[in-house]
């Protein structure tokens, strides 16, 4: 954590080009894999409907991709824990089982959805038009499923394992060959979907290759045969990667919708089915180009904005969103100007449209579509950058609202409404409404937020200090809230004339670290009901918990001690002489504990117990993959009931005989 400092001093601008850069030109590539296709496929003699049949194929792609960046995301995150915590023993099992999960996920899609291809296509907005098309190149898509879900899981882990240069190279090395084959097999072969697909495969085997090549010379972990079994530590990077696979879902459910709408109001229309849905998927494509340079932004600064926020360092926080913004606003409002003045320019380049009956109905959709559908192209991605900044300060909830309120509780319903009072028009006219609504709640979302950042002086705890000790017994102690476990730890550490570790663990962690000391000591207190795991899993507490686990084990290599809370029992799990304990109580004695430590009333009281006991086992499982207060976890559990004295008493003489006994 030590080499995280220079993320609170270096200067803003220069921190900003290191590392939003490559990961801007990293999520380009990545879009270069999804426009390709139907730029070559626009120009040849598949034209529109060609495009049309891409454009349904699509979401499909997206949901193998959602899954696959859920593994992969979720391993990779994993990974950045367990190197964090020096742990290389569950990594290699929890990227292994990764692994053989994506490849049976890969085979199961490919089972579910090659019977059903036509309904699902249909379903997506494919018209007789189109079917054809779009199924010849979905069942060469469909059979490589694996391969592609492969190469996105992979890829993740392989920028957590410090080389995101080489998975920039796998998704550089794909797109510039489907680039290449593209033509040969769509003009030169006069293959149409078939070669594009075949072209599209190809590039989704290179990319695959060379990811595979890197997993023989892995840096932080090492792979085995055994690594391939199941294993249950893969629950946790499942929990870690729930919010990518949230986010691909979303896309999906907004492009199933959207199709279905301008399939039936495009069929009442002079325009047709295929043309809109052509053009909603050119449209789709080339918004995927902007949105990717603000999230490469944004997602490039993420370490930097949840460094400083973790160090209390706010007003390089808010330097950092205003810089942000101003690039996004930026970027929003050149391609604002691009889609207004020349749509058909835009358009153009995937084609003129020449097996249609109209091809200037093809045109005016496609100027009306960039000129009302992205008018508002700014406010989006305004909200998508401020989604992804409320993920990197760890305030999920904030993240949740702004992302979700857009695409499902604003567009979804805007785009069934809508079109009942202004036809196919309205389905256009509910993406800038949404953009609006969204915008102003977004912004009222970081309003309150940056009102709450307020700059705390430096300070340097007394308490930060490790205490002498001589080498022995090292006591962890975890405990239910109200169950008086820090008392009984107190009392423990006075009575064997050892140091007491308790608030000194987060002075420690942050003069460690950097970060700030209420901040680390706070995380518990801070994970939202509901969203404990998504903000544990965020950047900054990361770094937070990482720091802390650090400085547990140098407390415990320091000797003999009493520790209390911070799944220290876990952390120390490879030690020798740890005794790990659980103290717990009945509700009656927590809750009058509680009433009378905090002056609580009955109700609030019990309501507080509660939430803390749920954080604190949500905080276990997110750091260990294992149950908080499984007696199996601990050598002893005392009933605290039974009152302070005695509880610390109990210990002392479990401690006592056991060392006898040694």
């Amino acid at each position: 954590m030590e080499n995280s400092n220079f993320l609170g001093t270096e200067k803003i601008s220069k921190l900003m080009v290191k590392f939003s850069v490559p990961c801007v030109l990293s999520l380009l590539v990545s879009a270069l894999y999804n426009i390709v296709d139907q730029i070559f496929i626009g120009n040849s003699e598949l034209s529109a409907l060609g495009n049309a049949a891409t454009g349904v194929v699509f979401p499909i792609f997206i949901i193998a991709q959602a899954f696959a960046w859920c593994f992969g995301d979720g391993c990779a995150a994993y990974l950045n824990i367990c190197q964090g915590r020096s742990d290389s023993q569950n990594a290699h099992k929890t990227i292994g089982t990764g692994i053989t999960v994506t490849l049976i996920c890969g085979i199961v899609l490919m089972v579910v959805f090659y019977p059903l291809k036509t309904q699902i296509l249909t379903l997506f907005g494919a018209s007789e038009n189109s079917i054809d098309y779009a199924v010849e190149y979905f069942n060469l898509i469909l059979a490589f499923f694996p391969i592609f879900m492969l190469s996105n899981m992979m890829n993740a882990v392989i920028r957590a394992d410090g080389t995101p240069a080489w998975s920039m190279a796998s998704m550089l090395a794909g797109a510039l060959t489907n680039i290449v084959l593209d033509p040969v097999f769509i003009f030169g072969a006069k293959w149409g979907m078939f070669g594009a697909a075949l072209a599209t495969v190809i590039g989704q085997t290179v990319s695959f290759v060379v990811t595979l090549i890197y997993f023989f010379r892995t840096k932080t972990f090492k792979l085995k045969l055994k690594s391939f079994i199941p294993d249950r530590s893969f629950s946790g990077a499942l929990q870690l990667g729930a919010s990518s696979f949230i986010t691909q879902m979303t896309i999906v459910i907004i492009s199933l919708v959207c199709n279905i709408m301008l399939a039936k109001y495009g069929a009442l229309s002079k325009y047709g089915v295929d043309i809109p849905i052509a053009v909603i998927g050119i449209e789709s494509k080339v918004f995927t180009v902007v949105i990717n340079l603000v999230v490469g932004i944004v997602l490039g600064c993420q370490p930097i904005i949840s460094y400083n926020m973790g160090a209390g360092k706010f007003s390089r926080v808010k330097e950092l969103y205003r810089r942000i913004l101003t690039c996004t606003i930026m970027i929003g409002l050149a391609s604002t100007l691009l889609f207004e003045l020349a749509p058909n320019a835009v358009v153009g380049m995937f084609g003129t449209p020449t097996n249609i009956p109209n091809p200037d109905d093809y045109w005016e959709f496609g100027a009306l579509t960039f000129r009302i559908f992205l008018c508002l192209v700014t406010f989006t991605c305004a909200i998508k950058m401020s989604s992804i900044f409320f993920q990197a300060v760890g305030k999920p909830i904030r993240a949740v609202i702004a992302s979700m309120i857009r695409d499902i509780i604003c567009f979804v319903p805007l785009i069934i409404i809508l079109p009942i009072f202004f036809e196919i028009k309205g389905i256009l006219f509910a993406a800038p409404c949404a953009d609006l609504i969204a915008m102003i709640v977004a912004a009222a979302l970081t309003v309150t937020f940056m009102r709450t950042l307020k700059e705390k002086p430096s300070e340097e705890g007394s308490d930060a200090a490790l205490k002498p000790s001589e080498k022995g017994v090292i006591i962890t102690i975890a405990r239910e809230h109200g169950s008086s476990g820090k008392q009984i730890g107190k009392l423990v550490s006075e009575r064997l004339g050892i140091p007491f570790y308790y608030k000194e663990m987060t002075a420690l962690a942050a003069k460690e670290s950097g970060l700030d000391k209420e901040f680390i000591s706070d995380i518990n207190a801070n994970a939202p009901e509901l969203f404990h795991s998504l903000y544990l899993s965020s950047n900054v507490v990361q770094q937070a918990m990482t720091a802390q686990d650090k400085v547990i084990r140098m407390i415990a290599d320091n000797g003999s001690c009493v520790i209390v809370g911070r799944a220290a029992d876990y952390v120390l799990r490879n030690y020798d002489d740890v005794v790990r304990i659980f103290v717990y109580a009945d509700e009656e004695y927590k809750i009058g504990r509680v009433m009378e430590v905090y002056g609580d009333d009955f109700k609030q009281a019990k309501e507080n117990i509660r939430r803390s006991d749920e954080a604190r086992a949500s905080y276990y499982k997110n750091i260990s993959g294992l149950t908080w207060g499984d007696r199996h976890n601990y050598e002893l559990l005392v009933d605290s009931s039974v009152g302070v004295e005695e509880s610390a008493e109990i210990i002392c003489g479990y401690i006592s005989g056991m060392m006898k006994k040694h």
